[in-house]
């Protein structure tokens, strides 16, 4: 594989983006590589400035679950486009975007449109406070719910206690607002609840927590947090910005049965475009402005261009015999992927741990089950690390990180699936 191109453009890059990117992850120093420039994709696959072509597994971190420049989804941008691309005022999209996720996930009656998952979870806290009259949140270690001061926090000096910054310009205080327990443990919340009785305003989670890799809910989890909350008078916020539209058409609240007070959205729900969603009850939507008294706007939401690549990815999702036919298809070709991986490092004698939700799923380099954070961090980094190297150079495009998901798209095939298994037989090989 040849990069030198995407090796000088990001040396470029870094003369005017801080450290050349505009998130993070996408600088591959979880891989100790150098990004890899994307200049065009289509279906299954991404091609960089190089001229390389890659089996994709990112998937743009989720939203594209049709494959890339879907023809309708093309097609749908450019003629709303030919219209205007931003007006700043209701159009008719918005409210049909609006009732198909409402009629897809039966918690929510009524949500706001916006721009990003971290917007989307900002709202939801802000509506849990103003809704209960309490301060506290409590989250789970591992979960990422975006860049906002109150959840850039890491457990105190012990987990299930109030948490501490995890970034320079949060202040201790507001951190101090949070509290992190582990992922999958109900009895350390249920403490956290006796502990500080009626402080609790929202227990915020990933149902499938998908952000420090794959990692299900364990049976009863979901069902103990809904019982947890209504117990104690807190709200439940499911952070879907993953899940929703992915693991089934209505989310893990589809796929487990538990429902949430308050739901965020992102990545599908904008068909690739930015777009986000918080919904929930209309008695806690309704203390939004203009109706009440929980200040929210954003120029950009409901942005026609959007709003026209969310209702045509959605249509798609039920076209032609229903989600049910587009779902057991994710299922099957995710879980040939997941067989073949499987096969592949039991040959090659490597230890690891394939952890799968539908259509999303993480190789842990592990020989034991991962169920929460702390089992994700003792799992072997520097393995994930020579396997990314050689899957890259074999033509496959992973994530950037030991700690985040691969996704499988509609655009997948069944050569795509051979091709990836072939290539991580020989990346197994020697690690």
């Amino acid at each position: 594989m040849v990069n030198h191109k995407s090796i000088a453009a990001f040396a470029r890059a870094c003369e005017y983006m801080p450290g050349g990117v505009n998130s993070p992850v996408r600088a591959f120093g979880g891989v100790d590589l150098k990004p890899l420039f994307i200049a065009g994709a289509k279906g299954s696959r991404v091609f960089d400035i190089d001229g390389n072509e890659y089996i994709d597994y990112v998937g743009s971190w989720g939203p594209m679950i049709l494959g890339h420049t879907h023809p309708a989804v093309v097609a749908a941008i450019e003629k709303a486009t030919a219209q205007g691309t931003s007006f700043g005022a209701p159009t008719l999209a918005e409210t049909e975007l609006a009732s198909r996720i409402v009629r897809a996930f039966g918690s929510m009656e009524k949500l706001r449109l916006l721009s990003s998952g971290t917007e989307a979870v900002m709202t939801a806290i802000r509506l849990a406070r103003a809704y209960t009259g309490r301060d506290m949140i409590v989250k789970m270690a591992g979960c990422y719910h975006g860049h906002s001061d109150s959840l850039l926090v890491v457990a105190g000096s012990g987990l299930a206690e109030r948490g501490t910054a995890a970034s320079l310009g949060v202040p201790e205080a507001l951190a101090g607002l949070t509290v992190v327990v582990p992922y999958n443990d109900l009895e350390m919340l249920g403490q956290v609840f006796v502990r500080q009785p009626g402080d609790i305003a929202a227990v915020l989670v990933e149902p499938v927590a998908a952000n420090m890799g794959v990692v299900p809910p364990e049976p009863g989890y979901l069902e103990g947090l809904r019982r947890l909350c209504d117990e104690n008078g807190a709200l439940l916020i499911f952070d879907e910005v993953i899940s929703g539209f992915r693991v089934a058409f209505g989310g893990a609240q589809e796929r487990y049965g538990v429902p949430a007070d308050l739901t965020c959205l992102g990545k599908i729900v904008g068909g690739g475009l930015p777009l986000a969603v918080c919904g929930g009850r209309a008695e806690i939507m309704d203390l939004l402005a203009p109706l009440g008294h929980v200040y929210q706007a954003g120029t950009l939401s409901g942005n026609p261009l959007a709003t026209a690549a969310a209702n045509t990815t959605l249509e798609t999702l039920e076209a032609d015999g229903g989600s049910e036919r587009v779902y057991a298809q994710l299922e099957s070709t995710a879980a040939d992927l997941e067989a073949g991986l499987t096969r592949a490092a039991a040959d090659a004698g490597v230890p690891i741990t394939i952890n799968r939700v539908g259509s999303i799923m993480s190789c842990f380099f592990a020989g034991k089950p991962v169920r929460n954070f702390a089992d994700v961090r003792a799992t072997d980094v520097a393995a994930f690390k020579r396997f990314f190297a050689r899957m890259l150079e074999g033509g496959v495009y992973l994530a950037p990180s030991a700690y985040e998901a691969m996704f499988v798209s509609l655009a997948h095939t069944k050569d795509d699936i051979e091709q990836t298994v072939e290539a991580a037989r020989e990346s197994f090989r020697g690690l």
